[in-house]
């Protein structure tokens, strides 16, 4: 990870929420449609590991979690409910609304939620997150408004990045590693 500007981490460390979209930011936006013998098709998508184990870090640390999509589906809820997200927002295209909703009742500020999201139906929640993020790969207008651009891309370690400027900007991080050591 890179050294951070000051005024980064200043936005990171007022975080007590992290919310974030599905599809190009905890998965690459790849959707599998798997047909059955019976002619149904199963809808799933892929998650990375580094970031789901950084989730569990920050939950551990009292920061809660949360997805809103515009889509949904089985692999979503199950991932969320995994790593005991406190929100799931899906198939819901006004999301600034549910960005609202979540906030009144986390009983949070914009100032402390961090929000990353990759394309153009995320640009309302960023504009107003206190930190905005966009995974390398976003669509250019999210990279112009974002506060910080990740070195990963979505569904390949972006979500891992943000928690890590987070728990970094937190004083958390040293007490993450301590438990890895020998």
């Amino acid at each position: 990870m890179p050294d951070f500007p000051k005024s980064l981490l200043d936005r990171a460390a007022k975080v007590r929420l992290l919310l974030m979209d599905c599809d190009g930011v905890l998965s690459d936006g790849t959707v599998f449609f798997l047909p059955a013998s019976d002619g149904s098709v199963a809808e799933t998508k892929g998650f990375d590991c580094h970031d789901g184990i950084a989730l569990r870090w920050i939950r551990d640390v009292n920061i809660d979690t949360g997805i809103i999509s515009g889509r949904g589906g089985l692999a979503v809820r199950v991932r969320a409910n995994s790593l005991d997200m406190r929100y799931l927002v899906e198939d819901r295209t006004d999301k600034l609304a549910s960005f609202e909703e979540v906030l009144d009742d986390a009983g949070l500020e914009h100032s402390q939620v961090a929000y990353v999201g990759d394309d153009i139906t995320d640009l309302p929640l960023l504009r107003r997150a206190g930190l905005a993020v966009g995974p390398s790969n976003a669509r250019p207008e999210v990279k112009e408004i974002s506060h910080w651009i990740t070195p990963s891309a979505g569904g390949h370690g972006a979500v891992r990045d943000v928690i890590e400027l987070i728990l970094k900007a937190q004083g958390h991080w040293d007490g993450i590693l301590a438990r890895y050591s020998d």
